[in-house]
């Protein structure tokens, strides 16, 4: 482990994307899953992601898990990692695409959040999943798109659906309350004005008309700080909504994320986000708020 650790560092360090989250996937251990790569969801814009479920799953939780990259960079095929360790643990998990910054801002990557959701809706009794057990994930950019589809309601409205429709969100290292924007591709990305700005930030679209969120940050996070995450607990539970903060010592941004696969031993992070479903994954919204039904998914093999 200390070898695989040392090579992968050096690779980060090196800068090439590509090469590091292909020696990425081959530290992990494969899987015993069912991989089902190349699923379009938006023919239009050339959309696709990729499924990674159990063997055999039967109404099983989906996670559709949003890739981090500052909104800029990433391909789903990198994260390959994630969706076997999520799937180990009896969750069908979906990685799709998004659209990147220049070519779109915004309200691009996230209408593109949102078809990728309808699509796991629709499709996931196909791999094994049950779509009433719907959540949604995601690391830094990619968990402030899972935060925003959770939270302000026009994103998922394109596609006919509402943040209740889902069991649960999962935010890692993710953010919710990142502004004044003091760089330029930020402003070019969410806007010049105060007001378009705010629509930027999840933080502000906390209501009381959420799914439960499990947020998980590394205390030695300089990049996206612990502050966001412990902001927005302070929302969550301010609006009466189920949430749970876990904070990691040790871990940074990248550590924090690595944690779901070959740096697992350093931190229960997967252990925490498949109990985390576990516990919600047969939730179901009324008047009076989610109720709570376990349902059994595999213990942590590793």
């Amino acid at each position: 482990m200390r070898a695989s650790v040392l090579v992968l560092a050096t690779l980060l360090l090196a800068g090439c994307h590509a090469t590091f989250f292909g020696a990425v996937n081959l530290v992990q251990p494969i899987a015993d899953v069912v991989a089902r790569p190349d699923n379009v969801f938006d023919p239009a814009h050339g959309l696709a992601l990729d499924v990674y479920a159990p063997p055999h799953a039967v109404h099983a939780p989906v996670v559709v898990y949003f890739y981090g990259g500052d909104w800029t960079t990433g391909k789903r095929q990198w994260y390959r990692w994630i969706g076997e360790a999520l799937a180990a643990q009896g969750i069908v998990a979906m990685i799709p695409d998004y659209r990147h910054w220049p070519a779109v801002r915004m309200d691009g990557f996230l209408r593109d959040g949102a078809e990728a959701v309808r699509w796991a809706r629709d499709h996931a009794a196909e791999f094994g999943g049950d779509p009433s057990r719907l959540f949604v994930m995601g690391h830094s950019a990619g968990g402030h798109i899972a935060a925003m589809l959770a939270t302000d309601k026009q994103w998922l409205a394109t596609v006919g659906m509402k943040p209740r429709d889902l069991s649960g969100f999962v935010g890692v290292a993710g953010a919710y309350a990142f502004l004044p924007l003091d760089e330029p591709r930020y402003v070019a990305m969410f806007g010049n004005s105060p007001e378009e700005q705010a629509r930027s930030q999840p933080i502000d679209f906390v209501d009381g008309d959420e799914p439960p969120a499990l947020l998980l940050q590394g205390e030695e996070d300089t990049e996206v700080f612990p502050s966001e995450a412990i902001s927005m607990e302070g929302r969550f539970r301010q609006m009466g909504e189920p949430v749970e903060l876990k904070l990691y010592p040790r871990l940074g941004h990248e550590g924090l994320v690595f944690a779901l696969g070959p740096l697992h031993r350093t931190a229960p992070v997967l252990r925490d986000v498949a109990n985390f479903v576990r516990a919600l994954c047969g939730s179901r919204f009324s008047g009076d708020g989610y109720s709570r039904q376990d349902c059994p998914l595999p213990r942590d093999r590793r």
